[in-house]
């Protein structure tokens, strides 16, 4: 997997279909073959990324 936002493979699985991003820090998660990418905040919430990236780019080939 590369990363969409950093084009980085430096990519760690943290849980069942989730991942995180060690160069850009983000969090990746796949759902219905769809990348949903997320920024952890300073208090540990999530904001989505997903709006900066286009449905293809954000598509998962299996």
């Amino acid at each position: 997997m590369i990363c969409p936002n950093c084009r980085s493979k430096n990519i760690g699985m943290i849980g069942p279909a989730q991942y995180y991003c060690w160069d850009c820090f983000i969090e990746l998660s796949v759902q219905n073959n769809m990348l949903h990418l997320h920024e952890v905040e300073m208090d540990g919430s999530l904001s989505s990324l997903d709006d900066l990236f286009s449905d293809d780019e954000r598509r998962v080939e299996r």
